[in-house]
């Protein structure tokens, strides 16, 4: 299908100046409900037109698209980074390393979804140019990162079929962890617990009344259900986590209405009223296969409300849609006693300085064995019955 004929990749310094049909078609193959949706054409644009990323950011558009016989078959979002801010796969040690060595490690050409540490596709290619689509994409961003003198490219919560496929051809693999929750085909919420050690299921129980009983109620919102009066609430709840977590919020106030206009049918808001006024709130995106929590914040600090709006309403929410998975973001061993266990992500690498180059494939070689090991061994005192007749499975 690929006709035989030369690819040309160009580079892009925004969206607008591809239509969204051409990008989706490599992107978004599935239609409208997309594996993620944050790939697609409409949230990088929401990105670059609220001012999130692009000048002033750190995060500069260089959006690779090969084409071959004018088709677009394959896409990558790319950034020019003048930081390591909003990865959530970090490099900063490797950064102090080589800037003490007397290197320039920024500007860098990142492959990602800011400030989304979500694994998904980031070699996106149109369906029937898989064979050439990623070479292709790998060739030309080497090429630009030659061209431009920039000490690396980092692409970051790639697939573990993108990083196998990657490091055959010549980039270094990384694997690092999260915590998701899966769904065993629960029938519901207390099914879940059914599977948990009693002395877990009846902590969460415990949990889930307290927050319940905060003094208010607890809503979930999609689509058209989504009002103005709710972003401008989430924004406060936004700006106060993003403010102790980060300094200043990795997003504007315009995301969020661009979100609304384009994208409130890929959103669960799950949001708590108190008095008449929205108290705290979970951002979610919806996937084809998994519900994404992306962000929490609160005005008002109530008793396990964080683990309830987070964490135990898109268990619920999943379940009731047959969704595979809840992706509850980076971070958070806090989560395995939660039912969400800890699981791979992945990464690929390549360094321009063959020192520095060499001194990271063999960090990445010890981190991957020590990264293994804690996965198992987190994995054996997570929450769940090992067998029908053993009830407790480990230490918390």
């Amino acid at each position: 299908m690929d006709g035989g004929e030369q690819i040309q990749v160009t580079v892009l310094a925004g969206l607008e100046q591809i239509e969204a049909a051409d990008w989706d078609a490599c992107a978004a193959p599935e239609g409208t409900s997309p594996c993620d949706p944050f790939t697609t054409h409409r949230f990088l644009a929401a990105l670059e037109a609220s001012g999130s990323v692009g000048p002033g950011t750190g995060w500069q558009p260089r959006h690779l698209v090969a084409r071959q016989g004018g088709q677009v078959v394959a896409v990558m979002p790319l950034y020019a980074k003048g930081h390591s801010q909003g990865e959530y796969i970090f490099d900063h040690n490797w950064a102090h390393a080589y800037m003490r060595a007397g290197g320039r490690y920024y500007p860098k050409l990142q492959a990602a979804v800011p400030f989304t540490p979500a694994t998904g596709r980031r070699f996106l290619v149109r369906p029937g140019f898989e064979a050439i689509g990623m070479p292709a994409l790998v060739e030309a961003a080497v090429r630009v990162a030659e061209g431009s003198g920039v000490s690396s490219i980092h692409v970051t919560f790639c697939t573990a079929d993108e990083r196998a496929r990657g490091e055959a051809l010549g980039l270094m693999g990384r694997i690092t962890q999260q915590f998701h929750w899966e769904n065993r085909g629960y029938a519901d919420f207390d099914a879940f617990l059914a599977a948990l050690a009693s002395r877990k299921r009846k902590a969460i129980r415990k949990e889930r009344a307290a927050a319940q009983g905060f003094g208010g109620e607890i809503v979930r919102l999609t689509g058209d259900a989504i009002e103005p009066e709710h972003w401008d609430a989430f924004w406060r709840f936004y700006q106060d986590t993003g403010a102790r977590k980060w300094g200043t919020p990795y997003l504007t106030r315009a995301f969020f209405d661009q979100v609304h206009a384009t994208m409130r049918r890929d959103v669960l808001l799950v949001m708590a009223r108190r008095n008449g006024r929205w108290v705290a709130g979970a951002l979610n995106f919806i996937g084809r296969d998994a519900l994404y929590g992306r962000y929490w914040g609160c005005t008002e600090e109530h008793d396990c409300l964080h683990f309830e709006l987070c964490y135990y309403q898109a268990i619920d929410w999943a379940i009731a849609h047959g969704l595979a998975r809840v992706e509850a973001g980076a971070q958070g061993a806090h989560k395995l006693a939660r039912g969400y266990l800890p699981v791979q992500t992945h990464s690929l690498h390549w360094i321009a300085d063959p020192g520095l180059a060499r001194a990271v494939a063999q960090y990445l070689e010890a981190e991957r064995a020590a990264e293994m090991e804690e996965i198992e061994v987190l994995t054996a005192y997570g929450p769940f019955r090992r067998t029908a007749g053993e009830d407790e499975p480990g230490p918390a």
